[in-house]
Parts: C-alpha cells; structure tokens; sequence
C-alpha cells in the first residue's frame, strides 16, 4: 500500500521540529503532525543555553551526545539561518555556573570530579574557580559569589528564533506541517501506519514519536513503555537594560535583545499556568546576590513551564520492538540536543536503526532484573 508521506513527526516542538527538519532534508516526504499554540510547549518555555558542563553524570554516553551536539551547533546555525534569513544570536563564548556558599562549591566541584573520572565519558575540561577567579572573569559579581565553575564549550542561543528557524526550514525544504492535528489514534498496519486527528487520517510508512509529555500515552499504542514526568520550572525575565553579561550563565543570562533572563526552579508539578511567588523571590534573591545590579531593573515578564524528564533524566531514543518503523524521542534538552537530532538522530531513523551505542538510551534500562 503507498502511503502519503515517508515519515510522520508526532509532534512540533524543538525535539520533533529538529529531527522532522533533518528528515526532509534527506530527501524524504515528511509530516508534521502538531497540537499547535495550545499545547504544553517547552520549546517555548526554556532557558535557551547550549549547555555542557554537568551533563551526563550517570550516563557517560549523554555526555559524550551533549558534547558533540555542542560542537555542531555553529555549522547548524548558520544552516538554519540561511534557511530562515534571520540570525538565532548563537554564541559559545563559555558558560558560568555560580555558587553562593562553600558547601554548593564543595558539592558542585565533587560532582564535576565524579563527571571527569566515569570512565567512558569523552573528556572535556571543567574548571572549577574560586571568588577571586570568578571575578577576574565577571568583575560585576557580587561579593557573596565564593566561587564557581566554567567551560568553554557552553553557549546560548535565541530559542524562540530557533523554533521559528526549524519551522522555516522544515517548510523550505518540502516539509508538510499540520498544527492543530493532535493525533488521537495511532493505527499500525503491515507496512506502516494511520494516523487519526481532528483534521482526518494520515499514512506514513514510518513515524517518530517527539511529542514530549504526551509520548507516553503514544507509545502504548505502538509498543512502548515511555515514562516521562513534568517537572515545572519558573523563568523571571527583567526590562531591557544596558549590555553587561557577554557569556550565559547557568541561571542567569542576558539576551541578545537586552533582557535579563532568570531561572533555575524545578518541581514535581504538571500544571504549567501556576506559579508560585516564593520560588520567584528566592531565584530573584540568589540573581542579585550574584550581580547587584539586576537590584534595579523592573521584571517584565514572568512564565512557568513544563520539562520532560524521563525516569532518571536522561533521553529516550529508541525503535519498537514489536512495531518496526516506529520510533520515540524524548528528552528535556531540546535546545542543546537540536543539532545533533537534526544532523544525525535524523539519519539514524532514516536509515531505519540505531547504532548499538544508542542501547544507553533504550527505555530497556528502566526494566532491569534486580540482582537475586
């Protein structure tokens, strides 16, 4: 039976616009199937770094993933530029990570130790800075900073020109995007699959699952487990004001438009409409202790928003075992991963397989025996 399209994306946020973007870019006939403005988007609601330093604790192989997205990301951005027409104010100058007592020093250098001694991690250098070393570095610090980490691999990035851009691209390329067609019914058949919405049924012979929280209720329909929670995080961000902060910091960062923006919350929550005041007032406390500065400025805007984490907050990419051709993909670093889903993620679902070094990704880690 032929169907309309060669692949189908469930979903259009960062994660299913990047990969739908590296699939019609190879050529194939690709649909993307998106709930539109009203779903509970992440890719809207982000604090916009590419960021390396302290990810992969635990899972070697993530680092190893985030590290070369990181290196990607300059030629993808001008990729996406040239596509878009308009620039996503990417930089990697080098990220800070800030800590304002000595035991958050003393924990955050003890992990950072544990990240460079797991043994399959590809190395990459972390150096972990004292106030005075900070300083030299951000001579606008406030005294209450005692220390703090870098790497010069970080960045940041404009994310909301970033979706535009992938959109953009996606479009350019040939790609066929329908919002508002949230996928209520996935039908397998015995060489591909149906797909119902509101707007009617689609076919595709294959289809990649990167719809974030709703994944979970997708993939009982093709065969997989995917076990992805919210976690909400807050974001503060101030008026406009004077050029100050030329590097991102992990919870603080001036935009390329001038606004400070603020953030680091994470809690147990699912709805993204609540936000809590004192989570704000701690976060704007510990901002201005790290730049006193930021005392002066007028918060504008305020938002909550929903991450996707999987059970231990790594990503999920895997094809089912029990319904070829259907894939998932599922993480909570959806900036920083878009290079590498678009460039090679992208290619692997192409070519039907994931390479063995992606069995760390499996959700079969989730379904260990225990040990008798």
């Amino acid at each position: 039976m032929k169907h309309d399209y060669d692949f189908a994306v469930l979903g259009g946020g960062l994660v299913g616009s990047a990969i739908g973007y590296g699939l019609v870019k190879r050529g194939l006939k690709v649909l993307m199937l998106d709930e539109g403005d009203v779903a509970k988007r992440a890719s809207r609601g982000n604090f916009a770094l590419v960021w390396v330093q302290s990810k992969g604790l635990g899972m070697p192989r993530y680092a190893t993933w985030t590290r070369g997205s990181s290196d990607e990301w300059g030629a993808f951005a001008a990729e996406l530029e040239g596509h878009a027409g308009f620039s996503l104010a990417y930089r990697r100058p080098g990220g800070y990570h800030l800590c304002l007592s000595e035991d958050e020093l003393e924990r955050r250098a003890a992990n950072i130790n544990r990240l460079h001694n797991q043994s399959d991690a590809e190395p990459y250098r972390i150096d972990v800075l004292d106030g005075d070393e900070v300083r030299r570095h951000l001579p606008e610090v406030g005294p209450d900073v005692v220390g703090g980490t870098y790497c010069a691999l970080d960045g940041d990035v404009n994310s909301l020109k970033l979706f535009r851009a992938l959109h953009a691209g996606f479009a350019a390329l040939g790609g066929t995007y329908r919002p508002g067609a949230l996928v209520d019914e996935i039908v397998p058949g015995s060489d591909g699959y149906a797909l119902k919405t509101a707007e009617g049924t689609f076919s595709a012979d294959r289809i990649v699952l990167a719809a974030g929280l709703d994944n979970l209720r997708l993939g009982k329909m093709v065969g997989l487990d995917v076990p992805v929670r919210p976690l909400r995080g807050q974001v503060l961000v101030t008026e406009k004001t004077e050029p100050f902060l030329d590097v991102p910091l992990s919870t603080v960062r001036q935009t390329d438009e001038g606004g400070v923006m603020i953030g680091d919350s994470q809690e147990e929550a699912d709805d993204y409409t609540v936000m809590r005041p004192g989570i704000n007032a701690v976060m704007a406390d510990r901002a201005v202790r790290m730049f006193p500065r930021l005392g002066r400025l007028n918060v504008v805007r305020t938002w909550s928003a929903l991450r996707v984490y999987s059970r231990d907050g790594f990503p999920i990419y895997e094809q089912s075992p029990t319904h070829p051709g259907a894939f998932v993909a599922s993480c909570h670093s959806g900036v920083t991963l878009a290079a590498v889903h678009a460039q090679l993620l992208a290619k692997h679902f192409a070519e039907g397989v994931l390479p063995q070094d992606f069995d760390a990704f499996s959700t079969r880690r989730f379904h260990v025996p225990a040990a008798s």
